[in-house]
């Protein structure tokens, strides 16, 4: 088994130290970059058992601390303290139906009723009960559209007026870091009572100049198991199904890649047929999938990341995680102001 990456830097008088949970913690993509910047992971929760066995291969000497699996069983106030909450929660529409009948009952509502039942509701309560002073959420790109945009306008509303946290968000691509295009939507948000009005600047984020090419994350030729060739069956399936959509006006079809080019998006269900990244092998020659380690490197994972897992649950995993890269150049923009807040939060307690 290949070396775990040691992420957790040494820590400087420049590095202040401070605590984090990681929620949908997935293979611990968002951890590694906040680990990179001084911080602690006190907490941990992820439900998927192959994600968890991933997770654990490659930080259990810095475990240590409570791993929960469905934080919908999690009871807040049993959450360690923490300075910042970091969450892939996944989008789900909210009921918001009925608020008026329930005010004329006189019953509570705002996000303990409108969001009960969505995995945003538990990080929600989590930010009520613990009030860290800082949090980063990922999630796709579609969750601003989502359900008529209304998902995406409650979880501002919640965060702002219920919760009191001075938020900004943006979509970024991790282009400039990794050979693929895959967009998804940062959300960053201070506690308003330390902040001072302060909120992220997305502008501060140190952006590659160089963009990457597959020739970046790419195996020889002649490193490559022969298994992740396609079958001829597959191949022509694959060929008919796009000149059939093609016919029709319509762009669906596989997405063939050589080193000189970027991939689409990796998705997690690039176990079923490898459609949307397929390798070049050559003119005449079938294309192959990506191997695990190659979609670990198209993700921005160390080479050192161990893969404990089968080739199905590795490419769900990746598939599902983040671009540790770009994660990291969005914790090192953070920094400052973590610390910062750290410093108001220790005068507000003097």
């Amino acid at each position: 088994m290949p070396s775990r990456p040691r992420t957790s830097p040494k820590k400087t008088t420049e590095i202040t130290p401070f605590r984090f949970i990681d929620l949908f913690a997935g293979i611990g993509g968002i951890r590694m970059a906040f680990e990179s910047i001084g911080g602690e992971c006190v907490f941990t929760s992820e439900w998927n058992k192959y994600a968890r066995q991933t997770y654990e291969a490659n930080f259990d000497e810095f475990l240590g601390h409570q791993f929960a699996g469905d934080i919908t069983e999690v009871v807040a106030s049993e959450v360690p303290d923490h300075d910042v909450l970091l969450a892939g929660f996944p989008c789900q529409p909210f009921s918001i139906a009925g608020v008026s009948k329930k005010n004329a009952l006189g019953r509570a509502h705002g996000f303990l009723d409108e969001t009960q039942g969505t995995l945003f509701f538990d990080v929600a309560r989590i930010l009520d009960k613990k009030r860290p002073a800082a949090f980063l959420l990922e999630n796709v790109r579609n969750l601003q559209s989502h359900d008529k945009g209304r998902t995406f306008r409650k979880i501002v509303e919640v965060l702002r007026e219920d919760l009191e946290y001075d938020i900004s968000f943006q979509v970024m691509d991790a282009r400039a870091w990794v050979p693929q295009g895959r967009q998804r939507i940062i959300i960053v948000g201070y506690d308003s009572n330390r902040s001072d009005g302060r909120t992220f600047d997305f502008d501060k984020i140190k952006i590659p100049r160089t963009r990457p090419t597959m020739s970046k994350i790419l195996q020889p030729a002649d490193s490559v198991d022969p298994k992740y060739t396609l079958t001829p069956h597959l191949w022509q399936y694959l060929q008919n199904y796009k000149k059939k959509h093609n016919a029709a006006g319509n762009g669906f079809g596989f997405g063939l890649v050589g080193p000189d080019d970027v991939a689409r998006t990796l998705s997690a269900r690039y176990y079923k047929d490898g459609s949307e990244v397929l390798v070049s092998r050559g003119e005449g020659e079938i294309p192959r999938r990506l191997t695990p380690r190659e979609c670990a490197r198209l993700m921005g994972f160390p080479e050192s990341f161990a893969i404990p897992v089968s080739d199905t649950q590795a490419y769900k995993q990746f598939g599902n995680s983040v671009v540790v890269k770009m994660m990291r150049s969005i914790a090192a923009a953070m920094q400052p102001d973590i610390a910062e807040l750290l410093q108001k939060s220790d005068r507000l307690a003097s």
